[in-house]
């Protein structure tokens, strides 16, 4: 577990965690039953069929006899949700009513302001869920929406477990779900446009079946929409609100965060649609960007789950643009102990056709033998460059030192450094002498 910040006074964190319950804690994500003075269930840090992940209530500690893990309410919250330190904490205060304090520097002001925006967020995520309950009691009443996600192979109980719905045709279908519809947490939310010109209000979505966007802690934070025939755009999302920012936000890793554990890696896709589809093939451990660029942050995200993760991409020009973006998000946190891969299709797939045409055996297969992000890299930088040719060679050096320079210190990074002298027919001394100096116009690798 993470230092405590000096920030948060340690009698807080132990105030804290002497009025949590760490059942109830763990029991909003584990199915618990009692058994003599414990709890016991499934451990959800890894596959078993019978349950050895015991929560005691006098100890206020949780325990798995099959995988070793334990710790307190703060830790769970942390290694199952994959929350930093302080969200945690702010989680579990925020459940009884406790403040955190802040820092002793900041003023009363900034710490009012920040107390706002947090029973704003709170707020949002409220009317976002009620939303979202309003559209999937659409869906059971659309024929349409329905044979729409039965054409694409998703079961009801696919359906249930991603929240999935269906907001119906015409300009104010929410107004039967709030009756303020003039409510500016409306328009916060992404769920209503307001007209600049007339002031006039509509929803955002209208006649598109509806994929709830969750943040790790189960909370609905915003939607994307797809449309059922061929209008455009295809895809909708909802717009940045102060709780969804797509930057930082990973479709389905609520729902994923446990097969990710169990598969060993997290599977990158490029829409929701395929990580709906995935779950339902057999691929569970799917997340998706929301209509942008993969980066740092959803990167550093996935790894407090995992060590591994692959990039799945279209195999076509836009794929391969797609993949060079994901890349740049990968390398600051591409350490000798994670392992990051890209996995590229044949241009006429995407995952979910792919695994229909082809089956579960033949995407494992190709998930396995996915190109690692050294030789992406290598790739990369040697794209358009002749070898053949002392230019060439320089270009290449030159694309590289970008890239080289954003991996953290390591055997990879060295390891590297070796493969581009070879590729640059420089001796290692002469490129590491290159590497380090930092002489005005040199455009070869330098150490980061």
């Amino acid at each position: 577990m993470e230092n405590t910040p000096v920030s948060i006074p340690q009698s807080f964190i132990q105030e804290l965690l002497a009025r949590v319950d760490v059942v109830d804690v763990v029991g909003r994500y584990v199915q618990l039953k009692k058994s003599g003075a414990n709890f016991m269930g499934l451990c959800p840090f890894h596959g078993e069929k019978s349950p050895s992940f015991s929560v005691s209530p006098s100890k206020q500690f949780f325990h798995c006899f099959g995988c070793g893990k334990n710790g307190n309410a703060i830790g769970f919250l942390m290694d199952h949700a994959g929350m930093g330190f302080r969200e945690a904490v702010q989680d579990l205060a925020q459940q009884i009513g406790m403040q955190v304090p802040d820092d002793e520097n900041t003023s009363p002001q900034d710490r009012e302001r920040a107390a706002a925006q947090r029973q704003k967020q709170a707020t949002l995520t409220d009317v976002l869920e009620k939303a979202g309950d309003a559209w999937r009691r659409h869906l059971r009443e659309s024929p349409r929406a329905v044979q729409y996600f039965k054409g694409r192979g998703v079961s009801g109980q696919v359906a249930k477990r991603y929240g999935l719905g269906y907001a119906p045709e015409g300009w104010r279908g929410l107004a039967s779900v709030f009756p303020e519809y003039d409510s500016p947490l409306l328009e916060e939310s992404g769920l209503v446009i307001v007209n600049e010109e007339d002031g006039k209000r509509y929803d955002r979505f209208r006649d598109r079946v509806m994929f709830p966007i969750r943040n790790v802690k189960g909370e609905c934070i915003g939607f994307g929409g797809r449309v059922l025939g061929d209008d455009k755009p295809k895809y909708l999302n909802s717009p940045e609100t102060p709780v969804f920012h797509k930057g930082r936000e990973l479709y389905g890793l609520y729902e994923a965060r446990n097969a990710i554990r169990e598969h060993g890696y997290a599977l990158v896709t490029e829409g929701y649609m395929d990580v709906v589809a995935l779950a339902q093939l057999g691929f569970p451990n799917a997340v998706a960007t929301l209509g942008t660029a993969c980066t740092p942050e959803h990167v550093h995200k996935l790894f407090r789950f995992t060590d591994t993760v692959v990039f799945s991409f279209d195999g076509d020009a836009a794929g391969r643009r797609a993949a060079r973006k994901a890349l740049d998000g990968a390398l600051p946190y591409a350490s000798d102990t994670r392992s990051v891969k890209f996995l590229f299709l044949p241009a006429e797939h995407d995952p979910d056709s792919f695994v229909r045409a082809y089956g579960p055996e033949a995407f494992a297969r190709h998930v396995g033998d996915a190109v690692p992000l050294s030789r992406f890299l290598l790739e990369a930088a040697r794209e358009g460059c002749d070898l053949g040719t002392a230019e060439g060679r320089a270009h290449m050096l030159s694309n590289a030192r970008p890239l080289w320079a954003a991996l953290p210190d390591g055997a990879l990074k060295r390891q590297l450094l070796t493969e581009l002298g070879e590729l640059g027919q420089l001796p290692a001394p002469d490129l590491a002498q290159l590497a380090l100096a930092d002489a005005p116009g040199d455009h070869v690798v330098r150490a980061g």
